[in-house]
């Protein structure tokens, strides 16, 4: 088996790469994993890793990775929720006409040879898809429809997705991941960020500034959490998706105050003494706009599992990021 991770250099998909590395699915059938990013920071000098310095928005690029013919594609890249707002060209041209031009090309693949090829493809999706006014909770049956250019890009390119699965030039799923949080490293450009840094920056002995209101509700998963999650989806008949391609993942839902108060209760208040309530209204009125909890009945049905609470959201980033 081959198999391509675009955006491979990200959180997730460094984490991805390192759980599939230590797995008997990579010890068993995985002949090559082929690393796709605009850059690496560190290189792992496993035998059957390859890496690919590229940028998806190059139609070279794109077609040269088709032509590899892998089994199958993670694709985690993606301009992040901020700066898909801010740059709106840029935003489209990366999350979206990139997947156009790669499932042109897989398509086009497909055709070649007599036997013909169908990568099973895996994207990362986003519960910016949905927009308010939402149900108490969000079941498998709510209608998508994104506030922001983040979620449109999301929300077409699953539908892209969907399309060629349903003409057989793919095996594709979308998974729509609760934000990811705790996030480990230094702050993106994610309106959501602040949900991580309110957490990170305080255990790491810094100050942190909270945007929104206490009140403000959200739903979430560990990075650990993202990874099974890929994983299951790579192991997983899709079949038993009956063409609902979409997948809404399980998660936590929580207050901001529950997630300070989570923390107190892991690591005291003196690190909760840390964060500070510094509003911004641009944020706010974004945040309000996103899901705050969900049914995920499908995606629990077929395996997928997160955390039952915040708290085990922060011991486990304790556990993974700061030993």
């Amino acid at each position: 088996m081959k198999i391509c991770i675009i955006g491979a250099n990200g959180m997730v998909g460094k984490k991805l790469v390192k759980k599939m590395l230590s797995s008997d699915l990579y010890k068993t059938k995985i002949k090559q994993i082929c690393l796709f990013d605009i850059n690496f920071n560190k290189k792992n000098d496993e035998t059957n890793l390859t890496y690919i310095n590229g940028n998806i928005a190059d139609i070279k690029q794109i077609k040269k990775i088709a032509s590899e013919r892998f089994d199958m594609i993670f694709h985690l890249a993606a301009i992040v929720s901020g700066e898909a707002e801010e740059n709106f060209e840029k935003g489209w041209n990366v999350n979206l006409f990139s997947m156009w031009h790669l499932l042109e090309a897989l398509r086009k693949e497909h055709f070649k040879s007599s036997k013909k090829y169908i990568p099973k493809l895996i994207f990362t999706s986003s519960i910016a898809v949905f927009g308010a006014p939402f149900p108490e909770k969000i079941n498998d049956e709510f209608l998508s429809s994104p506030q922001t250019s983040y979620g449109a890009q999301k929300a077409s390119a699953e539908l892209l997705i969907s399309d060629f699965s349903r003409k057989g030039y793919i095996n594709g799923m979308s998974l729509r991941l609760p934000t990811i949080c705790v996030r480990p490293g230094l702050p993106n450009k994610a309106a959501s960020g602040f949900f991580s840094n309110i957490i990170r920056e305080p255990l790491n002995g810094q100050k942190a500034y909270l945007p929104v209101d206490k009140s403000v509700r959200h739903w979430h998963a560990s990075p650990r959490a993202a990874t099974s999650f890929l994983m299951h989806a790579a192991l997983m008949d899709t079949s038993l998706l009956e063409n609902r391609t979409s997948l809404n993942l399980p998660g936590v839902s929580c207050t901001v105050e529950e997630q300070i108060e989570a923390l107190r209760s892991v690591a005291g208040q003196k690190v909760v003494d840390l964060i500070i309530f510094k509003k911004d209204e641009n944020i706010q009125k974004m945040v309000l706009g996103w899901p705050k909890d969900f049914f995920s009945k499908k995606a629990s049905e077929l395996g997928f599992i997160a955390e039952k609470n915040f708290e085990e959201i922060i011991k486990i980033h304790i556990e993974d990021e700061l030993k």
